[in-house]
């Protein structure tokens, strides 16, 4: 079985906001490495589950500029088999439609495939609309936000979150599903996955080998991106009795509208 799994290079979702800037229109972060997404480790870490109960090859393709191979090998340490850096400046500028068919370009280069895996979303912009951009231009079927996923019969039976519970739905293969965090913990690298790492050579793609004019693909403009600033504004209300605050209280609060 041929699982492509999706994950991308990211600012680190657990740095301090005051290691990030705004510089045109982009988030720039200071003194931080970047991370591989944690969403695209949960989607890796369902295909190294996969791969252990009905074996197959792990291909992760991750596209961006500026990769950092430590960051990026970091799936092959883990437990992928192959690793593709679609890596080029004019993906800086890619929207998620973008990026969605940059991969989609990329999983058509691979001698088939099975099944993809995206995170549910990436953790730098939350859009959660590449996985699906992927499926709708390779004309397979998706389902979102997976926990679990049983093959069987070239069909995945997959787990996904929903409000209250879960959902059980069954879909033919080749497919893509989105993975979410509900999967549980996700292993760390070992010793001996490093060490491997460090001897497999990813597959690297520039825009032009892959064919793909990125302000062409692009449906989406940032009209702004800020850091929001927040406020707060702390008044104690004193009073002789509980009674007497409680009445300033309201008759403060009703002043604020908010009552």
């Amino acid at each position: 079985m041929n699982i492509v799994v999706c994950a991308k290079q990211v600012i680190d979702p657990e740095a301090p906001s005051a290691n990030f800037k705004i510089e045109n229109q982009k988030a720039v972060m200071q003194g931080t490495a970047p991370v591989l997404d944690p969403y695209g480790e949960c989607a890796l870490e369902l295909a190294i589950r996969l791969k252990a109960a009905v074996g197959g090859k792990i291909t992760v393709i991750t596209m961006g500029s500026g990769l950092v191979t430590s960051v990026v090998k970091k799936s092959l340490a883990m437990g992928a088999d192959e690793l593709i850096q679609l890596e080029d400046d004019a993906f800086a500028d890619a929207d998620a439609y973008a990026t969605a068919y940059g991969l989609s370009l990329a999983i058509k280069k691979l001698d088939g495939c099975d099944l993809i895996l995206t995170g549910r979303e990436a953790s730098d912009t939350n859009g959660g609309q590449t996985g699906p951009g992927i499926a709708e231009i390779l004309g397979l079927p998706c389902v979102t936000l997976a926990k679990q996923i049983d093959i069987n019969d070239g069909q995945a039976k997959v787990q996904r979150v929903i409000t209250d519970g879960h959902e059980t739905v069954t879909v033919s293969l080749p497919a893509v599903v989105t993975v979410s965090s509900e999967i549980g913990e996700v292993r760390l690298p070992t010793i001996k996955g490093i060490m491997g790492a460090k001897k497999i050579k990813p597959t690297v793609y520039t825009a032009a080998d892959i064919g793909l004019d990125v302000s062409a693909q692009r449906k989406s403009t940032i009209v702004q991106l800020f850091q929001p600033v927040h406020e707060a504004h702390c008044e104690f209300v004193e009073g002789e009795s509980a009674e007497e605050i409680a009445e300033i209280l309201g008759e403060k609060l009703r002043a604020a509208k908010i009552l």
